[in-house]
């Protein structure tokens, strides 16, 4: 079973520590580090490495997603949440100072999985990890992520913007990344 810290809108702690489901029944807000990975060649041209979520996943299975996400387990931070997620998920073993970090997003979705109500409503800090990555090298984490693969920037944004359900993307954070990184 697992808990999470519930947050206030401003990611600060109430105090409050809640199971999993309960959490996305109630639609309580808690944290979550999310970690893209790009690549970016000579000419600007970035490429985003987007992982496809386990077909078991509880929501949003067989969808693209970030590179490598993660609720923060009670007592657990947003940085180490998001290096842990990284080493279980992709087996990246990045460092805190390889980790460049974007900003915060508050991001909520509703939706019905397995015919129950599912209502997701996060604070996250976004990071963006740029070290080289060989995707052949990397060992998924079988129940998590089913595959990686590398896309370009604005064929992802595309399918985020007309609300591709196999992506399960927020539009704000490719806007971080795109500003970040001076594409476009």
């Amino acid at each position: 079973m697992e808990f999470f810290d519930i947050r206030n809108k401003d990611g600060s702690l109430t105090g409050e520590v809640k199971e999993r489901t309960l959490v996305h029944r109630d639609g309580d807000i808690h944290g979550t580090s999310h970690v893209w990975i790009v690549r970016q060649d000579e000419a600007g041209r970035c490429d985003l490495l987007l992982q496809k979520r386990s077909a078991n996943k509880d929501a949003y299975p067989g969808c693209y997603d970030i590179s490598s996400a993660g609720h923060l387990p009670a007592g657990q931070d947003f940085l180490p949440s998001a290096l842990r997620e990284m080493e279980e998920e992709l087996g990246i073993c990045a460092r805190e100072e390889d980790m460049v970090f974007l900003g915060i997003h508050e991001g909520y979705s509703e939706e019905i999985f397995y015919d129950e109500p599912f209502r997701n409503h996060e604070i996250s800090h976004v990071y963006l990890y740029k070290e080289p990555v060989d995707i052949s090298q990397l060992k998924l984490q079988e129940e998590e992520v089913e595959s990686v693969k590398w896309m370009e920037f604005f064929e992802c944004y595309k399918e985020v913007e007309k609300g591709n359900p196999k992506y399960c993307l927020f539009t704000e954070e490719l806007e971080m990344i795109k500003e970040y990184l001076e594409i476009g």
